[in-house]
């Protein structure tokens, strides 16, 4: 129903910046909260940043005033800009969708209804110094 694939990450200098590109394609009427979480190595999923369909972003604690997110409504991407990386940023990124209204089919006609949390399959960014 939704998929969502991500581009960007690889190998970037500590002190470098990059920037990570999501786009959402499938039955998707409207996207409430896009964003980005990560799991380091050994470490649990932690939210990066996410931004809500007015454009209100969060950001975890770990990478305010480095990382801006954005996105693009009329394209269903989501963007995250990276400056200043440290190797503690060296994680798998995953781009999320936590809601959506989509279009889902059964047996009779397409119908709208809400999805919930889909995930990209990870691109890994490593910051080597």
């Amino acid at each position: 129903q939704v998929q969502l694939v991500e581009s960007g990450g690889g190998l970037v200098q500590v002190g470098g910046s990059t920037s990570l590109s999501c786009t959402a394609s499938g039955s998707i009427v409207k996207i409430y909260t896009m964003g980005w979480y990560r799991r380091p190595p050994g470490k649990q999923r932690e939210l990066v940043a996410n931004i809500n369909e007015g454009g209100t972003a969060t950001y975890g604690d770990s990478v305010k005033d480095r990382f801006t997110i954005s996105r693009d409504n009329a394209k269903n991407t989501v963007s995250l800009q990276m400056i200043t990386l440290k190797p503690e940023d060296t994680a798998i990124y995953y781009c999320n969708i936590d809601r959506a209204q989509i279009w889902a089919s059964g047996t009779g006609a397409p119908y709208l209804t809400m999805g919930w949390d889909y995930w990209g399959q990870g691109t890994q960014l490593t910051v080597s110094s």
